[in-house]
């Protein structure tokens, strides 16, 4: 079910009965629809709708009067006053949202640019101070009770970025974060999308993406289609099956 307190309301029909009154609303993240309206039964008209398109179970045809064309097109536009937040949403917005869960799926055995892996490269510690930011950031989703879970799918032997991540791996679990490792050769069979996501609430899903040389590329997915999160719900959950907690899982 959507999360209401991430929607952004459009408008709703003057002419209706206040309480049961057709209404536009929009996923600030994904630009998404949402329309409140009475659900056609009459099978005549449904009859017509199916000459164009099937009408999967999980759908209905809902009716809206004329009169909220306009709100609709300031939808799609984005013409509307009441908004969430200022442009693209950031890891903490996103985060402070959340009310259950968040997790991450990374599939790389390289992440760049990577000022840490760098200076344990060169024989330094590995570790970038950032002033206790991320620990900040999950422990307080952890003490509002999100549980923040991140599965790593590596290549074995694992790559030198892996090693270093695995050894400061320990900074995300003092956070409050649980880890797990699934060696690739052990995820065969589980449908994996195309990059990497952050998934909050089994609601919203943002996909992130890297170019070939594994740099992080600034643009992102957003989808609350819920046919398309609860098949990233069931990739993830599989992937965390089969992944080897932190504490179990040996680098070397």
């Amino acid at each position: 079910m959507p999360d209401f307190r991430a929607l952004d309301f459009v408008g709703q029909d003057p002419d209706s009965d206040k309480e049961y009154c057709p209404a536009v609303f929009v996923d600030p993240n994904t630009g998404d629809l949402l329309i409140q309206g009475r659900v056609i039964t009459d099978p005549g008209v449904l009859v017509m709708v199916r000459e164009h398109g099937a009408i999967a179970d999980d759908e209905a045809v809902v009716w809206l009067p004329a009169s909220m064309k306009q709100m609709i097109l300031d939808a799609v536009g984005r013409d509307y006053d009441e908004r969430h937040g200022h442009g693209q949403p950031t890891f903490a917005d996103l985060l402070a949202r959340a009310t259950r869960s968040a997790v991450h799926l990374e599939m790389r055995d390289f992440y760049g640019p990577s000022p840490g892996f760098e200076d344990w490269k060169a024989g330094g510690s590995g570790r970038i101070d950032d002033g206790g930011r991320w620990e900040r950031l999950i422990g307080d989703a952890v003490a509002r009770g999100v549980r923040v879970r991140r599965v790593r799918i590596v290549s074995e032997p694992v790559s030198d970025y892996i090693r270093w991540e695995y050894m400061v791996s320990d900074e995300n679990i003092r956070a409050g974060e649980e880890i797990r490792w699934l060696p690739r050769r052990q995820a065969s069979g589980i449908m994996l999308p195309h990059s990497d996501f952050w998934m909050y609430d089994q609601r919203l899903v943002v996909f992130n993406f890297n170019d070939g040389h594994g740099n992080h590329v600034p643009e992102f997915e957003y989808t609350s289609d819920p046919r398309r999160v609860s098949q990233i719900v069931a990739t993830f959950e599989q992937a965390w099956e089969r992944a080897i907690p932190h504490e179990r899982y040996k680098v070397d």
